[in-house]
């Protein structure tokens, strides 16, 4: 896929009932994934080896860190450290990139 250029909507589609991702491009631990909720959905708590961001580019999601909760809309960014300890929840049917660097 390298050497391409992607039209966010086309990366990855949410048609069915559950979570769906797609690796665009990795390197050791580090990657850029495309990632599509449905509505309601949740990533269960969880933890990244790497600094990592979210960018919405479609829907909104709650980020949900200990005590503290994030949402994030369509053209927002959230970023994050590693080893933080973190669930999302899909307000909306949502697509997110997560860059893990």
């Amino acid at each position: 896929m390298y050497y391409n250029v992607l039209e966010l909507k086309d990366v990855i589609e949410n048609e069915s009932a559950k979570f769906e991702k797609k690796v665009l491009m990795e390197n050791g631990d580090s990657a850029l994934v495309a990632i599509a909720l449905k509505k309601d959905e949740i990533i269960d708590a969880h933890t990244s080896v790497c600094d990592a961001c979210a960018y919405v580019f479609d829907g909104e999601a709650e980020f949900h860190f200990d005590a503290e909760k994030f949402k994030v809309k369509k053209g927002e960014i959230l970023m994050f450290k590693k080893e933080q300890e973190h669930k999302v929840l899909a307000l909306k049917d949502t697509k997110f990139l997560l860059i893990k660097i």
